[in-house]
Order: structure tokens, then sequence, then C-alpha cells
């Protein structure tokens, strides 16, 4: 039935065509609208329980991790330790809120089928979604560097530690939160956000030069995020077991520090794992020729598919890293391993230090 002149756009199918095209906004492509999917073909592809299941877990255990880091930083004297902590309850905070925030729209989906086209055309609620996606995606992996190198140069640096701590950590909170909101980049024009699966919304692998622009800016800071984890956490474990077998230096207790990088490479794996096959993906679909015999602004089904599976992958980010904590902690490693002794390390690098400057660094910087 045709749309009455005047009213609000109808939903589709029933308005006119060329109409609906014209009003809908940019996250609906054609193929969404003419190519809709079977029943028990969204059934097979996408669940409503998958994605209650693994939402619930996955908000459960962020919730339960913030309880115990709460009770851990009201132990806490140190000002490395807590630190840590609180770049720690930020990635617990941010992987609850994502989960939360991206969960409440798409479940909602699942259980009601609700018409993208008719409560939204203006693709407000999806661009919503699709930044949101992109922001909790990247907070995680930017966390995730950010304090390896606080440890870096809390490990390898503790004169410049002690003397500017909080600048750096200013410093580093700054860059995650800029470098995160380049997700805004597509409702400023840069690319788009398009609705997948009739289910979410996120980054549109399409060929055009604005979003191949921004899938490249996605996923090459990423990949940058993870590389830095990886040489800061490398450089800060081998430093460690260097100091550790120098007899000759001024020894103190260490248990915190190697607890805390035992936890940063437990989140640097994870995030490696499940974030590296995705963000390679996007790469290489970007930047290889388009699949011939396709309409304008279509993606190849098989890329869709593939797309979906490696998002499922990043899922379990969220999932597994408040476990990194609750496991990887002293009190429950001593249980599991009860001949696990408190070992004795340094102070620094340099064995020379006169007893007021080492004092002073223990107090303050080092001692966890």
């Amino acid at each position: 039935m045709p749309c009455v002149s005047g009213e609000p756009p109808c939903p589709w199918p029933g308005m006119e065509p060329n109409d609906s095209l014209a009003k809908l906004g940019s996250c609906f492509p054609q193929r969404h609208l003419s190519a809709n999917l079977s029943e028990n073909g969204m059934k097979l592809i996408v669940s409503r329980w998958f994605s209650t299941t693994f939402g619930s877990i996955g908000l459960a255990s962020n919730l339960f991790a913030l309880c115990v880091l709460v009770s851990s930083s009201r132990k806490m004297h140190s000002r490395a330790r807590s630190s840590f902590l609180i770049f720690l309850c930020g990635l617990v905070v941010t992987d609850f809120l994502g989960l939360l925030v991206t969960g409440s729209i798409i479940i909602s989906y699942h259980f009601t089928k609700f018409d993208w086209t008719a409560v939204e055309p203006a693709c407000y609620l999806c661009n919503f979604l699709g930044l949101s996606m992109v922001f909790f995606g990247q907070c995680p992996l930017l966390l995730g560097a950010t304090m390896a190198g606080e440890r870096f140069f809390g490990i390898n640096r503790p004169f410049s530690r002690s003397t500017s701590m909080s600048k750096r950590r200013a410093w580093f909170r700054g860059m995650v939160w800029a470098f995160s909101f380049s997700g805004l980049l597509p409702i400023l024009g840069l690319g788009n956000y398009s609705l997948q699966y009739h289910s979410w919304c996120f980054i549109t692998l399409l060929h055009d030069a604005k979003n191949v622009t921004f899938c490249l800016i996605f996923a090459l800071l990423g990949i940058l995020a993870v590389g830095l984890s990886f040489l800061f956490n490398t450089v800060s474990v081998v430093t460690l077991c260097r100091v550790y077998h120098d007899r000759e230096s001024v020894q103190r207790r260490r248990d915190s520090e190697v607890e805390m990088m035992v936890q940063l490479v437990g989140i640097m794996i994870i995030a490696t794992v499940c974030w590296l096959p995705l963000l390679i993906f996007i790469i290489q679909t970007v930047l290889q020729a388009p699949t011939p015999g396709l309409l304008p602004h279509q993606i190849p089904r098989q890329t869709e598919e593939m797309l979906l599976i490696y998002l499922r992958m990043v899922t379990w980010n969220q999932i597994l890293d408040p476990w990194v904590y609750i496991l990887f902690r002293r009190a429950v490693l001593k249980r599991i391993y009860p001949s696990l002794k408190t070992r004795p390390s340094i102070v620094s690098l340099n064995p020379m230090l006169n007893p007021s400057l080492r004092r002073k660094l223990t107090q303050e910087s080092v001692l966890q």
C-alpha cells in the first residue's frame, strides 16, 4: 500500500521505493531493503541466545572484577600499584559499559524484531551503535598499551617516573580518549556506519575513498596499540628477569611487580588473539579489488559472514579481560601453587644509589 502524501515515511515494504531510498539515511544500503534474508537464514547466522548469553556472562564477569578491584584498592598504599589499579579499573569499566550499551540495543532487536527503517530512518540510532562499538572496542586496546607504557617507565625509568608521574598519567589518559574518539569520524563525514544483518551497525567495508580511509585508520590504530603493548611488555619482562638475577644490586620485595606484569601479558595475549584477525581482515578487504558483478554499495555476503565471525571473537576480549585480574592475583596463585614464595629484587638498575635517594624511590615509586 503506498504512503499517504504528507504522512511520515512508511516502513519497507509498503512505501514508494524511490521516496524511501531518498529519505533513508546512509546507514541503510539498498541491499538491506531489497535482499532481505529469510527468518530461517537469519537464525542460522545471528541468534538472540548467543547475544544474551555472552552479554550476560561478560557483564557479570566485569562487575565481579570491579568489586574485587575496589576491594583491593582500599588496601593499597603504593603509588605504583594504585596507578596500575586505576588503569585496570578503567579497563573493566570500559568493557562493562561497552557490553551494556551495545548489548541493550542488539538484544532488544533480537527479541522485538523492530524495523530499523521505521524506528529510526535518519540513522541516529545506527550511528550511535556504530560509534559505541568502535569507541568501546578501541578503548581496551589503547588502555592496554597505556598500562604497558606506564609499567615500562615505572620499571626502566624510576627517576623520571617519581618526578613526573602525574603529568605522564594525564598525558596517557588524554591520548587514550583522543584516539578512541576517532569513532566520530563517520559522523563528521569520513566514512559510514551501516546496518549489518539487520541487527547491529559497524564500519562499512566499501571501496570508496572515505570508507577505505576510515577503515584503515581504525585497523592501523588497533594494530599500533597491540604492537606498543608487545614492545613495552617485552622490554619490561626482560628487565625484570635481568634484575632478578642481579645479585649485586640493592634488593627489595618484588611480588607485586611480577603480578602486574603477568596480568599485563595476559591482557595483551587476549587482545592480540581476539582483535588482530578482525583488524587484518578489515585491511585486506578494503585494499583488495572489489568483487565484480556487485550492485553499488553492496558488500559480498561472504565478507559480511566473516566480519560477523571476527566480531564474535572480539566479544571474547571483553569477557576474558576481567578474568585475567581475577585469576592472576597473588592470593589466587598462592592457593593454586602454595610453594610460591615472596622473593627479593632491586630498587633500580643502579646499585650505587645513595641511601637517601634509595629510600625516596623505595617509598614513593618503586615499592609495590
